[in-house]
């Protein structure tokens, strides 16, 4: 008799989880999201630091998902590649979660095997964007020198926050 209580109430209790279930579907997480006009905003604060600084570069603004939104090549870019490497950049930087150099610094230290991550850009000029916290999308920038790479996607960046 008591298995039979037993069997019962796990019964009633699976049935009741099922009714649960069905009665509200989970509340999922929210994420912002970087839209059209935020990329336009990053990238033109990140245009005027380079106009400001005498420094014509490429600049690209992907989503979280490393997908490019923007892409600017400014007159006399110093380096023709940089059409490759901003976005490569920003790639990098949204997928990895961290700042492009950071990898950089990885390969050039006690983690040469970094180097082995193809597809990417492991190189100093790519930022992530954050909002709240959470990496909505990344800007890379490809200039004359990775400083100035980093002071032109730091002006992106700190126009979102």
């Amino acid at each position: 008799m008591k298995r039979i209580t037993r069997l019962t109430a796990a019964l009633a209790l699976g049935l009741g989880l099922a009714a649960s279930v069905q009665a509200a579907p989970p509340r999922l997480p929210t994420q912002p999201v970087l839209n059209l006009t935020a990329a336009q905003h990053v990238l033109a604060a990140a245009q005027a630091k380079a106009q400001a600084s005498g420094w014509p570069c490429v600049i690209a603004v992907a989503d979280a998902a490393g997908q490019p939104i923007l892409l600017l090549r400014m007159d006399n870019a110093a380096v023709p590649a940089g059409v490759e490497l901003a976005p490569g950049k920003a790639r990098t930087a949204a997928l990895f979660r961290r700042p492009s150099g950071v990898l950089e610094d990885a390969i050039n230290g006690k983690r040469p095997a970094a180097a082995t991550a193809r597809g990417f850009v492991l190189m100093r000029g790519g930022l992530p964007l954050t909002v709240d916290g959470q990496v909505v999308g990344a800007i890379g920038v490809s200039a004359d020198t990775p400083q100035h790479d980093e002071e032109i996607a730091q002006a992106g960046v700190a126009a979102l926050q």
